[in-house]
């Protein structure tokens, strides 16, 4: 797997989920930024009130990120661009196979990331976008004991609202660290090896756990 910049991306971007928010109104989840930073409180609010999450039980990070997290993703869109031109190549099946497998991998590798996690904070820097806008980053910056983080999060406005589907760490978009990993895994082994290959490492992960 990509360990590199993909090994800190869950962290990271859970660290980021850890933060509070900076804003002392309430965040309106209908806008790109406040949908970050409510979600930020939520997730903070959980962490805080779950002692099993705290000792680092991974069924119930599972569970929280499942619920609090997921729910704000576009995984569909996540999967389609990491896949490339490779998307049409994949079958109606094969692509709901795709976003599932590539979903449980994101969560199973860096589910660990959230309940390591104590004293983070986020800072937001300030949103910028027009309102006829429907793609947008929001730019945070992760404070803890060592170098301050850049985190950023591209949203994109659908009919369900904002959703997230791609974060930069440090420069590196998840989509594109991805990419080419699954494009070597299908020009050696087809749409259906990278399902397998997504399979099996879920399986790998689900049995470490």
């Amino acid at each position: 797997m990509v360990k590199t910049p993909l090994l800190s991306f869950c962290a990271l971007l859970l660290s980021g989920m850890l933060g509070f928010a900076n804003a002392q109104s309430v965040p309106d989840p209908n806008t790109p930024d406040g949908l970050i930073k409510m979600i930020v409180a939520d997730v903070m609010a959980s962490v805080k009130a779950d002692p099993e999450i705290q000792k680092g039980n991974i069924p119930r990070v599972v569970d929280l990120v499942e619920k609090k997290i997921v729910p704000y993703t576009d995984m569909r869109r996540t999967t389609q661009l990491a896949m490339g031109r490779n998307w049409s190549k994949a079958s109606p099946e094969q692509q709901t196979q795709l976003i599932a497998e590539f979903k449980s991998l994101l969560i199973r590798t860096y589910s660990g990331a959230l309940s390591q996690l104590r004293d983070q904070t986020v800072q937001y820097k300030p949103f910028r976008a027009n309102p006829s806008d429907t793609d947008v980053i929001v730019r945070t910056v992760v404070i803890g004991k060592s170098d301050p983080i850049p985190l950023d999060y591209r949203l994109e406005k659908t009919n369900d609202g904002w959703k997230v589907y791609d974060i930069n760490i440090m420069g590196a978009w998840l989509i594109e660290a991805y990419r080419n990993q699954f494009t070597n895994q299908i020009s050696q082994n087809g749409v259906e090896g990278l399902i397998k290959f997504l399979q099996e490492r879920n399986a790998m992960l689900a049995g470490k756990k």
